[in-house]
């Protein structure tokens, strides 16, 4: 920013300083008050900052201009930057000691912190102290470009271990590859006769099941898993139908993060109870006519009743012809 030019003159940075004479020697006495080193001459404009500025012997600090002026950084952060910068190493900078020293509140402090570390003022560096506790510590940096990316810290060794060589590639182990992790098993009932066509109409139900509710799209895996348990509730004369209006039925409105261990529990936990008994009826064995040899069914071997009707209509008429005679 330059300023204007009235009188013809060369024009000037307004924020270029000029001291027509050379600053005085440090006095001797320190108690004595510093010296003035402004420009005697008054500015012959009526605008503007017009800088007084005194000598610093002690108790100063440094602050280039590239923070002072930055064009980016708000007015908190620069200054936040330059009170952090004043003060000695060791001396604590997180948000609740900066809070109970300025009257600024927690939430614009914290983000004047982010600021500098954005622009790289401020940089945070995990350690490990020799009693193994992690640690964080901020470095405040007073010319970023210069600092350059953090040095990796360096963890203190152990005491009483023993330094070893380091390895060549030919020591190297090679890693082996980690085993996949199985997922948990699902525990779902077991059909008393787990027939092919059971389990096929069971996976088959199990597969329509997203039909009712997207959430509940199931896998190849998962629906193979979850199919005996669907097989044990046909089994127990549960109808197809009815097995969906139990899975289905009642979800819960957030999201389902596992829906084949939703329906594994459902599948459990609502098993209906197995069917009535009911006797069946014995099949009788075959067995060949003693007479006429044809097969028939009877719990004990004999005549077949063809032979036996013919039998007794012989002894009635044997029995009648002896009573007619």
């Amino acid at each position: 920013m330059r300023g204007p030019d009235h009188r013809g003159r060369r024009r000037f940075p307004l924020d270029t300083q000029h001291p027509s004479a050379t600053a005085p020697a440090p006095s001797a006495d320190p108690d004595a008050e510093p010296a003035i080193t402004h420009d005697a001459r008054r500015s012959h404009h009526s605008y503007g900052v017009t800088h007084a500025n005194s000598r610093h012997t002690t108790r100063f600090t440094v602050v280039g201009n590239h923070l002072a002026q930055h064009a980016e950084l708000s007015l908190l952060a620069i200054g936040l930057a330059v009170h952090i910068q004043s003060l000695p190493t060791g001396a604590r900078v997180d948000i609740k000691t900066l809070t109970a020293r300025f009257p600024e509140g927690s939430a614009r402090i914290s983000g004047a912190l982010r600021e500098l570390e954005a622009h790289g003022y401020l940089r945070r560096v995990r350690e490990r102290v020799p009693g193994g506790r992690i640690v964080t510590r901020t470095v405040s940096c007073n010319q970023p470009a210069a600092a350059g990316p953090p040095a990796r810290p360096v963890r203190p060794r152990p005491p009483g271990r023993p330094r070893t060589a380091p390895r060549t590639a030919d020591d190297t182990p090679a890693r082996s590859a980690s085993p996949r992790r199985e997922p948990a098993p699902l525990h779902v009932p077991e059909p008393g006769f787990p027939a092919p066509a059971l389990l096929q109409a069971a996976a088959d139900l199990l597969a329509g099941l997203h039909h009712t509710d997207p959430r509940l799209l199931l896998s190849a895996r998962d629906t193979e898993r979850l199919a005996p348990g669907v097989a044990a509730w046909l089994e127990r004369e549960a109808g197809p139908a009815a097995v969906q209006h139990a899975l289905t039925t009642g979800l819960p409105a957030d999201v389902l993060r596992h829906p084949a261990r939703f329906l594994a529990h459902r599948l459990t936990a609502g098993l209906p109870p197995p069917p009535p008994f009911r006797p069946s009826h014995r099949t009788l064995p075959l067995q060949n006519c003693e007479h006429c040899d044809r097969a028939f069914r009877a719990p004990e071997p004999g005549v077949c009743r063809d032979c036996r009707t013919t039998t007794k209509h012989r002894h009635r008429e044997e029995s009648d012809g002896q009573l007619t005679t």
